[in-house]
């Protein structure tokens, strides 16, 4: 069954341009009164066009709306982000005739971490993405605006136990990587087969149990004297190591 909220926000005007244009459910368009702007009169016309509600509302309502974040003029009032089953991801690697590549993230805690894990994950061809239900950051407004529209396409299963995910999908014929210090230099790796990586928690890593149940390990070589990766930094070299060798 699809987890459903009633409400949330889509913040910012290269979202809320991805959020009108994609066919997600809009119940109110928030505009700044007296703000001129190309994008702000192109927002207008494409919600103008679906017939939806406009409001031209102060700059202090768009702050209230947005928990303070930059809105840039424009705040979509929408359902609340829908959540994909696994048999989703499946399907959108078999419409596009390529072999699955999926991400796992584990334990995710930064909504802009997985804002910008899903805008890789779009640009790289990922057919979706896997998180816990529990302990983990979800689909919000402040992963939306970080996500710059990339929430629209790349799917999002949430799940309650990660490890029967994983033996899920290694019955399905995936292969399952994860990282650690100890692994295989990740510019060696071959991910043209089914295949899922998982990203352990910004300061935990992975998980001894979902570490346990990946088939290999990768490390990210480092010379300097930081020895460590932002999450979404780390997510992006893998997944595009991934994306390269896929022959993309």
């Amino acid at each position: 069954m699809v987890d459903k909220k009633t409400e949330d926000f889509v913040i910012g005007r290269h979202p809320a341009k991805a959020a009108l244009m994609s066919g997600q459910t809009i119940n109110k368009v928030f505009v700044q009164a007296g703000l001129k702007a190309d994008a702000l009169n192109e927002i207008i016309k494409l919600a103008k066009k679906q017939n939806l509600i406009i409001s031209q509302v102060p700059k202090s309502k768009l702050d209230l709306l947005a928990d303070r974040q930059n809105h840039q003029g424009v705040v979509l009032a929408v359902a609340a982000y829908e959540y994909a089953e696994l048999d989703d991801l499946f399907a959108a690697a078999k419409a596009k005739d390529e072999a699955p590549f999926f991400l796992i993230l584990d334990g995710i805690e930064d909504p802009h971490n997985l804002g910008s894990i899903m805008r890789t994950a779009d640009a790289a061809g990922v057919h979706g993405i896997i998180i816990p239900k529990r302990r983990a950051v979800q689909l919000t407004a402040t992963v939306a605006k970080t996500s710059t529209g990339a929430i629209e396409y790349v799917p999002v299963v949430r799940v309650t136990n990660l490890a029967q995910t994983i033996a899920e999908l290694k019955e399905r014929g995936l292969w399952v990587f994860g990282t650690d210090m100890a692994g295989q230099d990740y510019r060696t790796w071959d991910a043209k087969g089914p295949t899922a990586l998982v990203i352990g928690n910004e300061g935990k890593g992975i998980s001894p149990l979902i570490k346990k149940a990946c088939d290999g390990m990768l490390t990210i070589p480092m010379v300097g004297h930081v020895q460590s990766l932002n999450a979404s930094v780390a997510a992006s070299l893998l997944i595009y190591q991934g994306f390269s060798s896929r022959g993309k």
